[in-house]
């Protein structure tokens, strides 16, 4: 099995050469469920985030497809909005380039964010504003915007609807597997189809559309001094809005956001079609990617538990939204 220090000297070798930076040290960091993180110091004291997709996760194709299609709209949005700092933007290679890759991964480099991810802590009233603000800034851009968005318009597709119920279909799938979707089979065939029917009705509608995030939640939030930071862009897309309200409909906290919301966007009506749409197409996906790192990831068996556990929650979610 390859060492940490074979792996970050190959680390070091890549950025030397992509971005010309002498790096004093690399360590590792705690990253999220599909990337890895470093931080990089180098001897002018500035400080870097390397995120690195591997190339051996099943999921990295689908991460990184279109990370040339969203940068430059994260790029034009802090340059020409409120966003301004409130977003993280990658530093460009020494040829011009936003990424980078090696043999093990595809990396994005940005300057190190000094401060503590939201995570598991309740957001203050004061962060809760600032994220409204965020959103709220987000929602008052469309397509008017002179960067392509061909590629990140919402057509309401739901790719991995076939994989899924191919899967749950199969025969031959690992007795763990099996004995996990198992008690769950009906509820996942249920809101399988009544996503299939969301789907089709929405794209035939003519529903506003808006440039969003669409993947709110606490573990993708950042404080840095005094500013909430929104990071992990991979899914920004021009969508409904709902594609980004799904994620705080529920929280103790939505009565506040919603009302500072509306100020901002005073004739805005929640669309409980699209809602509902993007809260199952949610479980559904979380759902799907658990049950295709377990069967296509090369992973430990610790690791293959974990997967397990995780994918087994989020089989309840879908069971206890249903009721």
């Amino acid at each position: 099995m390859e060492t940490e220090s074979l792996k970050l000297a190959r680390l070091t070798k890549l950025v030397t050469e992509h971005y010309h930076l002498e790096p004093i040290s690399i360590s590792r960091q705690q990253g999220g469920w599909a990337s890895l993180a470093y931080r990089i110091e180098t001897p002018s004291n500035t400080t870097y985030f390397l995120k690195e997709y591997e190339k051996k996760r099943s999921s990295t194709p689908k991460l990184t497809a279109r990370l040339d299609k969203y940068i430059p709209v994260t790029c034009w949005l802090n340059e020409n909005t409120d966003l301004a700092g409130k977003i993280p933007v990658p530093l460009k290679t020494q040829s011009g380039e936003y990424v980078c890759e090696n043999a093990d991964g595809i990396f994005l480099l940005y300057e190190y964010i000094h401060g503590e991810t939201i995570g598991e802590k309740a957001l203050n009233q004061a962060q809760i504003e600032q994220l409204t603000h965020i959103l709220a800034e987000l929602h008052k851009v469309g397509n008017s915007i002179p960067v392509p968005a061909e590629h990140l318009t919402e057509d309401f597709h739901v790719p991995f609807m076939n994989a899924l119920n191919e899967t749950m279909a199969a025969r031959h799938l690992p007795p763990r597997l099996r004995s996990a979707i198992k008690p769950y089979e009906n509820v996942l065939f249920e809101h399988l189809s009544i996503l299939q029917e969301l789907s089709s009705k929405l794209a035939g509608r003519m529903l506003p559309l808006r440039w969003c995030h669409t993947d709110i939640h606490p573990w993708n939030m950042m404080q840095s001094d005094h500013q909430l930071i929104l990071i992990d862009w991979e899914g920004l897309k021009l969508a409904p809005v709902e594609a980004d309200l799904m994620f705080l409909t529920d929280e103790t906290y939505f009565h506040d956001f919603f009302a500072l919301y509306k100020k901002i966007h005073p004739s805005y009506i929640i669309d409980e079609e699209a809602l509902r749409f993007y809260k199952i197409r949610r479980l559904l996906e979380d759902i799907w990617e658990f049950t295709e790192q377990f069967l296509y990831d090369e992973q430990s068996e610790p690791e293959k538990e974990g997967t397990l556990k995780q994918l087994i929650h989020e089989l309840d979610a879908l069971k206890r939204w249903g009721r």
